[in-house]
């Protein structure tokens, strides 16, 4: 249901309260609208009578916004955002043919990239559009289409599409064990790499090995690809994707230090909202990509901490 129109403020009010919430001046504000600072003074006056509430305190050069304006803008920019969205699918002919997708960056730049060429040979009359999220995000409140990242199903606002199965293994530099390995108990004498978002991997790891109840520390990161790196320069072992790994192994960047590849607890998923009716573009990438998931020897399995979509 449509609110009553009280209760929206106007679209150029909206637009200067979120640019001088971010900017921080009238000033800012203008040169970014291209409007007067006296136009920006007036929309925002016209805003705050509109809702009957002060959203910004002025001190001297500055506009403070108060705590419920910062709330208030943050959705406000969410909506903004689709309506960008919906314009932007409009323009392009409308039907659904702009997708807008949220994925995680490893798995973009070295399972997804390599591959969309296909994709947009195939559909060229689709736009695409990326953004990386590590953290927790609310797929329907960001404007995204769909989203591709690691975790389990249970997501109550998403449809799913089960992509990809993880594995594991246990990598470092050559240079980096001297001594010999003779069972998973010598790594917990190691320096050990981990992902923040992932710290449970390791014990897993472990308790795969017939070691259970292990929680070891090390060095932590918060993506795999500078985690990569660490264990390339000699930084410690790191539990790392076989697919990420692939080709540091063939080029003996990494060597494997102990046991096999080791599923882990999560998987891969394209998600998109529930309730949302379906459109030509969406439905053209989730066949495409099951496709090419189905039709991998490896798949792109936990390249980033989970990321969470409600």
């Amino acid at each position: 249901m449509i609110p009553a129109r009280r209760q929206l403020p106007a679209l150029s009010g909206l637009l200067a309260l979120e640019a001088v919430e971010r900017l921080g001046t009238t000033t800012a504000a203008a040169r970014e609208l291209n409007l007067t600072p006296g136009a920006i003074s007036r929309a925002l006056r016209e805003v705050e009578a509109q809702l009957g509430v002060t959203l910004l305190i002025r001190d001297r050069q500055r506009l403070q916004p108060t705590p419920a304006a910062r709330d208030y803008v943050e959705q406000a920019r969410r909506a903004l955002d689709l309506l960008g969205q919906a314009g932007l699918r409009l323009r392009s002919g409308g039907g659904g043919r702009v997708l807008s997708i949220a994925l995680l960056p490893a798995f973009g730049m070295h399972w997804l990239a390599p591959r969309l060429r296909d994709f947009r040979q195939s559909h060229p009359d689709i736009s695409l559009t990326f953004s990386t999220r590590l953290r927790p995000f609310d797929l329907r409140a960001e404007g995204f289409d769909a989203a591709i990242h690691y975790g389990r199903a249970d997501w109550p606002d998403a449809e799913h599409l089960l992509l990809m199965r993880e594995e594991v293994v246990a990598v470092a530099s050559p240079d980096f064990v001297t001594g010999p390995i003779t069972g998973a108990a010598d790594l917990l004498d190691l320096p050990l790499l981990q992902i923040e978002g992932r710290k449970g991997d390791w014990g897993r790891w472990f308790a795969a090995q017939g070691l259970p109840g292990q929680r070891p520390v090390g060095m932590v990161f918060d993506q795999f690809a500078t985690m990569q790196q660490a264990a390339i320069h000699g930084l410690g072992v790191a539990l790392l994707p076989r697919f990420l790994v692939v080709e540091d192994l063939d080029k003996e960047r990494l060597v494997p230090v102990w046991g096999g590849p080791v599923p882990s607890a999560g998987n891969y998923w394209l998600v998109w909202p529930k309730e949302t009716p379906s459109f030509p573009a969406i439905e053209a990438f989730r066949n495409w990509i099951a496709e090419e998931a189905a039709g991998g020897d490896v798949g792109p399995e936990g390249l980033e901490p989970p990321t969470k979509a409600l």
